[in-house]
C-alpha cells in the first residue's frame, strides 16, 4: 500500500471517530440511584387539593367495572404497590365501595394531550381540621407499558387529594414516564394523616351562659370536626365540681354541630365561674373537651 493510501486512511478513520464523537448514533440516559424525588421542585409546596385529605378510616374499599384483564391487574398493583408502602388496606367488594374503577375506551384530550386515566374525590366534606374524603373514582382509559402501573398509581392518588406535580421525575407529573415514582413525600403525608385514629372530634363552639338573679340562660353549640360520626353524648355545666345542668345532645355527622338553648336554670347559691364539659362514652381524636367561663350579671 502507497504512503498516499495509509495518509488517506488515517484522515478517514480519524474523522469518523470525531464524527462519532461530536455527533453520537444514540443517547444514553443516566438515571439517578435514588430516583425517589420530592413531589416538588419548590419547598413547602401544598401536595393536596385541600388540606389533610384523608378517607375516614385506612381500610378502604373499592369495584371494578367494564375493565380488561391488562386494566384490572394494573389497578390491583396499584392498590397492592401503595398498601405496602403506607398505612392503608384495600378490598374488593361488590357494592357500597369507597372507590370505584371503570374503563372506557374512547380517547379523550385535554389541548394537545392524550388523557390516560382520569381520577379523584367525588364527595368531600369539610370537617375543618380534615376534608373528609367519603367516595372516589377512578376511569382508566390507557393501558400502561411500564413494568409498574404508573397510570393506575397516578390515578388512584388522585382520589386521595394529590393534585399534579410540576416535578417531572414525580409520578403526579401531568404526563407519564415509566421511571416516576412516588415520592417520600407523598408516603409520608399518607402515613402521618392516617395515623390518626378514626375517631369523631366534638369541639365546644359558641358557649354563653348569661346570668339573671339567681337564674342561668345557658347556650351551647358543639362542632364535629373529626372523622366518624359521634354518637349521642352530654354536656355538663358545672360550678366547682357541682352540677348545675346536663344538657342531652344527639349524635353530630362529621363537619356538622348541633345547638342547645335552655333558660332560667336555677342555682341555690351565687356563681361567678362555670366549667361546661363535653361527656361522652365514646374515643375522640382530642378529649381536652372543657372550658371555663366568667360569669357575669
Amino acid at each position: 500500500m502507497s504512503k498516499k493510501w495509509v495518509v488517506l486512511l488515517s484522515v478517514l478513520l480519524i474523522g469518523l471517530l470525531l464524527f462519532y464523537y461530536f455527533f453520537p448514533f444514540r443517547s444514553v440516559v443516566f438515571v439517578p440511584e435514588n430516583r425517589n424525588t420530592n413531589f416538588s421542585l419548590i419547598e413547602g409546596s401544598n401536595m393536596q387539593f385541600y388540606p389533610n385529605m384523608r378517607f375516614p378510616y385506612s381500610n378502604i374499599s373499592y369495584r371494578m367495572s367494564d375493565c380488561n384483564l391488562k386494566k384490572q391487574n394494573d389497578m390491583e398493583l396499584a392498590f397492592s404497590i401503595l398498601g405496602n408502602l403506607t398505612l392503608l388496606d384495600f378490598y374488593s367488594v361488590e357494592e357500597n365501595e369507597d372507590i370505584f374503577v371503570t374503563c372506557d375506551e374512547k380517547l379523550r384530550y385535554d389541548g394537545d394531550y392524550f388523557i390516560a386515566g382520569e381520577g379523584g374525590p367525588t364527595k368531600i366534606i369539610n370537617a375543618t381540621n380534615f376534608n373528609v374524603v367519603l367516595n372516589g373514582k377512578i376511569l382508566l382509559i390507557e393501558d400502561s407499558d411500564c413494568p409498574n402501573p404508573n397510570i393506575a398509581l397516578h390515578e388512584l392518588l388522585h382520589v386521595f387529594g394529590f393534585k399534579h406535580s410540576e416535578n417531572p421525575n414525580n409520578i403526579m407529573y401531568n404526563i407519564t414516564r415509566c421511571e416516576q415514582t412516588i415520592s417520600d413525600d407523598i408516603i409520608s403525608l399518607l402515613n402521618d394523616l392516617y395515623s390518626i385514629p378514626s375517631y369523631p372530634d366534638l369541639v365546644l363552639k359558641d358557649v354563653s351562659i348569661l346570668k339573671k338573679g339567681s337564674f342561668l340562660d345557658i347556650n351551647v353549640s358543639v362542632m364535629n370536626y373529626g372523622l366518624r360520626d359521634s354518637g349521642d353524648f352530654v354536656v355538663g355545666v358545672y360550678s366547682e365540681g357541682v352540677l348545675i345542668k346536663e344538657l342531652n345532645f344527639d349524635a353530630i355527622d362529621v363537619g356538622s354541630g348541633r345547638a342547645t338553648f335552655v333558660k332560667n336554670v336555677f342555682t341555690i347559691k351565687p356563681i361567678d365561674e362555670v366549667e361546661v364539659m363535653i361527656e361522652t362514652d365514646f374515643p375522640e381524636i382530642d378529649e381536652e373537651n372543657k372550658i371555663k367561663l366568667e360569669i357575669k350579671d
